[in-house]
């Protein structure tokens, strides 16, 4: 991967980032804000502030940004500097939590993810450990209704829908794997896997101008986790007691891959973490590489080698 140049922020933590209508980079930073920036001058717009913490976001053609919220939900934002509106706050009574990554279909339908229904995203390490399998995969009808597609996913993450609609991948960032979702066809309504044993945990996803599927990976997988997730789940909720320091820690990486629809590993980029590190969101356009993070507080702008 070339060396990036660097869009400084405001704020910290661009955590999600996404191409709007207009060219600007969109995301969410740690203070509540949703800032538009461009993507040459870097110059920087805050276009809305949601109170708690954005997380994944998907422009629409329209100017509206879908908003996954920690603290609030999924929202809606009508365009830059508008109303935001709640759309979702709750699944069956219970608050949504940790809502994390969202797309929308041509004909409104607004799929989104959940990753745990135990752990606040301020714990996400927790869930991570415990391996608790209480994400998500969630469908908002143009109506409001709330339909849950798959439950018990193993830290849900990004979501992307395939361009013909036939279905949606979701990455299970705990699974190492990219799980996917039937909505057409005669396998409508089952599962399978996209990807599996990845070399590292997979985060936010994206559709790219390519045709590729853009997977963040911000961290490689970690010896002691993997040991972990076959042993009884009291054996890794005592792991998550012991003192931070002595937790498994996130190793510092510039990482990500690119996939066709058909698994076929098509891009594996990587660079040395000198100047930026644990990626967790990758926008690729006509060649241009857009990349979030969840320890800076910048965004990177790469290109295809």
């Amino acid at each position: 991967m070339p060396a990036p140049r660097l869009l400084e922020l405001p704020g910290a933590a661009p955590e999600d980032v996404v191409i709007g209508p207009d060219g600007r980079l969109l995301t969410g930073t740690d203070d509540g804000a949703v800032l538009a920036v461009d993507p040459q001058t870097g110059a920087v717009e805050q276009i809305a502030h949601t109170g708690h913490r954005p997380l994944g976001l998907h422009a629409e053609s329209d100017g509206s940004l879908l908003i996954c919220d920690a603290g609030h939900g999924l929202l809606r934002l009508d365009k830059p500097g508008g109303v935001l509106e709640e759309l979702v706050t709750e699944i069956d009574g219970e608050p949504l939590r940790f809502p994390s990554n969202v797309v929308a279909a041509p004909d409104g339908t607004i799929y989104f993810s959940a990753s745990s229904r135990r752990w606040p995203l301020e714990q996400w390490r927790g869930d991570i450990m415990e391996h608790s399998g209480t994400g998500r995969l969630l469908r908002r009808t143009t109506d409001g209704q709330v339909d849950i597609l798959i439950d018990g996913l193993d830290f849900a993450n990004g979501v992307v829908l395939a361009p013909d609609g036939s279905h949606l991948l979701v990455a299970e960032t705990g699974a190492y794997r990219i799980t996917r979702y039937w909505l057409t066809g005669p396998q409508a309504g089952s599962c399978d896997r996209l990807v599996e044993n990845l070399p590292g945990f997979p985060d936010n996803m994206l559709l790219g101008s390519d045709g590729l599927i853009w997977v963040s990976i911000p961290s490689p997988r970690n010896p002691l986790l993997d040991r972990l997730l076959p042993l009884p789940g009291l054996i890794r909720r005592l792991a998550w007691t012991i003192p931070e320091n002595l937790q498994p820690q996130p190793e510092r990486t510039v990482w990500a891959m690119a996939f066709d629809f058909d698994g076929t590993l098509v891009h594996d980029l990587q660079r040395e973490p000198t100047d930026y590190a644990m990626v967790t969101s990758v926008a690729e356009h006509e060649g241009a590489i857009y990349l979030g993070s969840l320890s800076e507080s910048a965004i990177a702008v790469t290109h295809l080698p």
